[in-house]
């Protein structure tokens, strides 16, 4: 089958799993997942959906999430775009399955899953979390150009060290370097569009922050440096452009609203731009990469240790939003994050944690199953099939999953404390999707080196320490089972206590019965 004709293939898979098109209210894709909104949640087919060659799992937020991965999510969703475009009409949505009877293991956590994002999707609606959601819709869209141009900047790295092709190297520093350049314009429409207002105002007040001319601009007894500022400034630019223009909007008369809204919008959010926004955000910006850079010179392995333990809960509660522009900061400022490859130590204890739940439960064929189509993803740094489908209703499965995150994020920051720093010239990809990325103050073999060993340990560390520490003995007499008969047991596996006997071996009924032994 042809790539397209397979994804054109999943899209109709999935348009009539989700009630149909007359059941989709929007539809946008990120890095991973394919984002719906829906009329009717009730209409979605959860268990046919996540039976689906292509997905790899679900996840309910303000959206429902489909995780198709890296890739494959970018051909999947205009698909599906113009399957819902052409079918445009209202149609009888397939009745939801009947419950089944005699639920799997792995039903069951799937159930277990859904409800703990249900009950995270009522915690994360805060105001102060729905802001960090709107930030987070700010970047995310911009994440596939940091990943080419990071890819470009890190070939262009190796050329220029080897002396191959010398000739090739300015294009590709200019390639990687066009984007950066220029990402507080993008920020500035993106945060416009967010925030309601029109986007190309808001990137033309950005624009301000990285034309040359401000060199000849004196705010605060100092002059002003193109680009000063950075994403933050350009965030907050934005935003006040937003907020003058409804007011103009308001208050202008209609016959003048053309002329006059534009103008002022401009006009007063890029003095206060100029003469405020910039020093201060300059100065934030400075602060951020100052402690980042403080932080893993000193704290070293601590501060790795409390940063990959610590990742995946902030994701359950979505903090994790909030690095986004931290991220975004310091790749401006040095051209990588070193944060990024600490942070992404939690998906290797992720993994290793779910190897640790496959051989504590030889007779649960349906978790294994679960597992092993997981785990791929799981390597590549999508790591929500492992967390809503096995740690995270398992429980203590999840907390040491975060244990081996822990030790890989102190391995690689106990590196960065010994003066090799190893960051990330984009977001959004982990695992080893990174490797392209990688970038730092050492030599590409040495950072390959270190970010290898950190997921290596990461992977052990998760899998000790949930294959000693991730069941009690309760937990494993009520999961050890095996859930389906018609699955094979592993060599060496002794049949499950609750196997279905052979008939022409069980005992005679009528034959006397031995009292069972007292415990």
């Amino acid at each position: 089958m042809a790539p397209t004709d397979k994804n054109r293939a999943t899209a109709e898979a999935i348009l009539p799993l989700v009630g149909g098109a007359g059941n989709i209210t929007s539809i946008a894709h990120c890095m991973t997942r394919l984002r719906l909104g829906l009329h009717d949640r009730s209409l979605v087919q959860d268990e046919a959906l996540k039976a689906l060659p292509a997905v790899l799992g679900v996840v309910e937020d303000e959206t429902y999430q489909i995780v198709l991965g890296p890739g494959t999510v970018a051909r999947v969703t205009p698909e599906l775009e113009s399957l819902v475009e052409a079918e445009r009409v209202s149609t009888p949505a397939p009745a939801p399955e009947p419950p089944k009877t005699g639920t799997s293991t792995a039903d069951e956590l799937a159930a277990q899953g859904a409800a703990l994002r249900a009950a995270r999707k009522a915690r994360n609606a805060t105001p102060f979390k729905l802001f960090l959601r709107r930030i987070a819709n700010i970047f995310v869209p911009l994440i596939p150009a940091l990943i080419g141009c990071g890819i470009i900047a890190g070939l262009n790295g190796l050329l220029t060290n080897l002396h191959w092709l010398p000739a090739l190297v300015p294009a590709l520093a200019a390639l990687a370097s066009g984007f950066m350049s220029l990402i507080a314009v993008f920020v500035g429409y993106n945060t416009a569009k967010e925030f309601g207002g029109t986007p190309i105002l808001g990137g033309a007040v950005a624009a301000i922050i990285v034309f040359p001319g401000v060199a000849n601009i004196d705010a605060f007894g100092q002059k002003l440096s193109p680009g000063q500022g950075g994403v933050l400034g350009a965030l907050g630019a934005a935003v006040l452009a937003v907020y003058v223009e409804k007011w103009c909007r308001r208050w202008v008369p209609e016959a003048l609203d053309v002329l006059v809204t534009p103008t002022l919008t401009v006009l007063v959010s890029g003095l206060v731009t100029l003469f405020g926004l910039m020093y201060v955000a300059g100065e934030v910006s400075t602060a951020i990469g100052d402690f980042a850079n403080w932080l893993l010179a000193n704290g070293g392995s601590g501060a790795g240790f409390v940063l990959g333990g610590l990742f995946l809960p902030l994701v359950m509660l979505g903090l994790h939003q909030a690095l986004i522009p931290i991220h975004t900061t310091l790749i401006e400022q040095q051209g990588y994050t070193v944060l990024l490859p600490i942070l992404a130590m939690a998906g290797a204890g992720q993994v290793g944690a779910a190897a640790a739940v496959y051989f504590r439960l030889p007779r649960n064929g349906s978790i294994r199953r679960t597992i092993k189509s997981a785990l791929p993803a799981g390597f590549l740094g999508v790591g929500e099939p492992l967390i809503y489908g096995v740690s995270l209703p398992l429980g203590r499965p999840f907390v040491t999953a975060c244990v081996g995150g822990a030790f890989g994020g102190g391995f690689v920051g106990l590196f960065n404390q010994l003066g090799g720093a190893v960051g990330s010239t984009a977001i959004g990809p982990s695992g080893w999707a990174l490797f392209p990325l990688l970038d730092g103050n050492k030599g590409l073999g040495e950072m390959i080196a270190i970010y290898a060993g950190g997921l290596l340990v990461g992977y052990i560390a998760g899998f000790v320490a949930t294959y000693y520490f991730g069941f009690t003995k309760t937990m494993l007499a009520e999961l050890n089972v095996n859930t389906d008969p018609t699955t094979p047991l592993p060599l060496g596996t002794n049949p499950a206590p609750d196997a279905t006997p052979d008939p022409e071996s069980a005992p005679d009924p009528t034959a006397p019965q031995q009292e069972p032994a007292r415990a």
